[in-house]
């Protein structure tokens, strides 16, 4: 049986980070979309940190809820996608690869500066990593300042990994990944084409990478990217 109490301290250190990740990672597409030429996103309300018109119920609650169930120790989810009208955009061929581009380089953004909070705290008190880890969230020693520190340094290395996760996933070279749009935008006309009409099959190529590919490969990238942030 899942241990209830330890799901929801790990839902408490979790929650804020992914949902954080996966707003602004959505948001950063309506707004370079909207600077570029395309108001869809803009006129739809989408261009908001205001993370509940983002939520999708299932990449955003559910799946990310039953993994920290589960305690497989590795979160993954995902937000309900910016509508980006691609034939509104000034430069049909550069516009589209900013546009994509925008999330990952936010969620890249959003690492450094988790990773920036996290050291500060940690230059300050190097115990409290030590202490965090080992009792699990909770301050062992008395004082307000430990109670609120301990969480929060927690969050910032979640942010961290969540963050570089995603920007990982979403650079693979597949549409309508983020990596998928880049490389249509970058690549010759006729490669360009070829890979662009592999969208309608993305998703399922996307769950296929998900349960036989190199998901591996991705996380020792994750890691790679967490240490070098955090100074690990």
């Amino acid at each position: 049986m899942p241990d209830i109490a330890q799901f929801v301290h790990k839902l408490s250190i979790y929650a804020l980070p992914v949902i954080i990740a996966i707003t602004f990672h959505e948001a950063a597409h309506g707004y370079v979309a909207n600077k570029k030429g395309d108001p869809t996103a803009y006129m739809l309300g989408r261009v908001t940190l205001n993370p509940i018109p983002h939520i999708d119920p299932i990449g955003t609650i559910l799946l990310p809820g039953l993994l920290l169930l589960m305690g497989t120790g590795i979160i993954f989810g995902w937000a309900r996608p910016v509508p980006v009208n691609f034939r509104l955009l000034r430069d049909q061929k550069r516009d589209p690869i900013y546009v994509a581009a925008a999330g990952v380089v936010m969620n890249l953004i959003l690492a450094v500066i988790s990773g920036i909070i996290f050291r500060i705290i940690t230059f300050f008190d190097p115990g409290l990593l030590v202490e965090a880890m080992t009792q699990g969230g909770g301050a062992a020693t008395p004082g307000l300042a430990r109670m609120i520190l301990v969480p929060i340094t927690l969050m910032c290395v979640v942010s961290v990994q969540f963050n570089a996760l995603l920007a990982a996933f979403n650079m693979i070279p597949v549409p309508p990944l983020d990596g998928g749009r880049i490389a249509v935008g970058l690549l010759p006309p006729r490669a360009s084409m070829a890979l662009a009409s592999v969208e309608r099959y993305g998703m399922l190529i996307v769950l296929a990478l998900l349960m036989f590919g190199p998901v591996g490969i991705i996380w020792h990238f994750v890691q790679l990217i967490s240490s070098f942030i955090l100074g690990g």
